[in-house]
């Protein structure tokens, strides 16, 4: 390695304390390494070209963003919240299981953390108000019941790492189902004891009429992942095609079904679209950009003789790529790290032994849990922000909720059948 190196990762921690694009400065620093060490740009272009024109599994992102927009611009997200609530029924602290349950519904439509918390927490937030709710609370709970978003497919962190690492989309997709059940059992478990403790509201008898109803408008919506996912294990869709066939039903539902999506409001579907796509496709070529630094430096080769040096056991390795990973979760972007850090200790994951969905779910579940640590968790400042609630309050009520998602990540990482073993289903 060279000194050369400081380069392109000056600029990536410019972009960070002068607050431009992260992705920008990511190219503005490979570019400038370059330069400096007086080489044409050439083969920067051609290795971004390349990528960007070979990676066919892209295309899903900015599908899977559409569909989470369609979701939450239309009354799918009430339609829902609705179903959640006629499942619970009359049980002491009610909808803030409804809100665990709906989070997990939600998210084998759409995915995105950001999604949920954003769309579906609107109406979380609103109705735990309305029923008496501390809101420092309901702000907690509707913030980490998010993280479910990314680990239940469909999920955008994983194409991202299923582009970096080479595994198979589908079972990644696979393997962070039951994660995600764990999820809602751990944060159930402390929801149980809160809401006795706290005697928050019991729930409303609901009728076998009511929730035949609520089932019936909301089956049009709880079909989508059911497409999603049967077309993509029975074979007759590619991830990438499954994508497109979501992001069309969500659109078809949405206007011909609910009659709910107007021509204003798909219009700023396409802008939010655009933009959300935007941001993350200028952080993929920056990544590109860096991946060629780090390859043409050997970082990766450095990074494993230091740490295989050093760490003779996987349950090492996975103790340590926990930390790191949970540390840059709170601190930089979900893509950012897959497309820059994951591809420096991917080698030692093969070195190791460990199967790549595994790890993968195990990276993707730290990265989210980051989003909900304090102090600079993003769904703590969006669910601040909807719920017009102090932060420092919210922080109070999350650190529960990171100790038990933090039980929930442990055993994950050290018990790797949760994850590998509905993986066998999918070839």
């Amino acid at each position: 390695m060279s000194w050369y190196l400081i380069i392109p990762f000056f600029f990536f921690i410019l972009a960070f304390i002068i607050r431009i694009p992260i992705g920008l400065g990511m190219i503005i620093g490979s570019i400038a390494y370059f330069f400096a060490k007086g080489l044409s740009i050439g083969p920067l272009v051609n290795t971004i070209c390349y990528g960007l024109i070979n990676g066919y599994i892209l295309i899903a992102i900015p599908l899977f963003v559409f569909t989470a927009n369609v979701m939450n611009s239309s009354e799918i997200t009430d339609k829902v919240f609705n179903f959640a609530r006629s499942i619970i029924g009359r049980v002491p602290g009610a909808t803030a299981y409804v809100n665990i349950l709906a989070s997990l519904i939600f998210a084998g439509m759409t995915g995105s953390a950001v999604a949920d918390a954003s769309g579906l927490g609107v109406l979380e937030l609103k109705q735990m108000k309305q029923e008496g709710y501390d809101m420092p609370f309901s702000c907690a709970i509707t913030a980490a019941t998010s993280v479910i978003g990314p680990i239940f497919p469909p999920s955008i962190p994983f194409v991202i790492y299923a582009m970096v690492s080479g595994a198979s989309v589908g079972k990644l997709f696979m393997g962070g189902m039951v994660p995600a059940l764990i999820l809602c059992i751990v944060i159930g478990v402390y929801t149980y004891f809160i809401s006795k403790k706290r005697n928050y509201p019991i729930g409303q008898k609901i009728h076998f009429k009511d929730f035949l109803k609520s089932t019936l408008n909301a089956l049009p919506a709880l079909l989508t992942p059911v497409i999603l996912l049967v077309g993509i294990y029975s074979g007759i869709m590619t991830p990438t095609e499954a994508s497109a066939v979501a992001a069309a039903y969500a659109l078809l539902i949405g206007v011909c079904v609910y009659h709910s999506l107007s021509l204003e409001a798909f219009g700023k579907v396409l802008i939010n679209t655009l933009r959300t796509t935007g941001v993350i496709f200028l952080v993929i070529v920056g990544a590109y950009g860096f991946s060629f630094i780090i390859a043409s430096e050997q970082v990766d080769k450095a990074v494993f003789k230091l740490i295989s040096g050093l760490i003779t056991s996987p349950w090492e390795f996975l103790l340590i790529a926990n930390i790191v990973f949970l540390i840059l979760g709170c601190f930089v972007d979900v893509n950012v790290s897959e497309l820059v850090f994951l591809p420096m200790i991917m080698p030692l994951v093969h070195y190791f032994h460990i199967d790549p969905v595994h790890f993968g779910v195990m990276v993707c579940l730290n990265m989210m849990i980051g989003l909900l640590t304090p102090p600079f968790g993003m769904l703590l400042f969006i669910t601040a922000g909807i719920g017009k609630t102090p932060l420092k309050d919210i922080i109070r009520e999350t650190v529960p909720f990171l100790i038990v998602e933090l039980v929930a990540l442990v055993i994950i990482t050290y018990i790797p059948s949760t994850v590998l073993f509905l993986t066998h289903l999918v070839k």
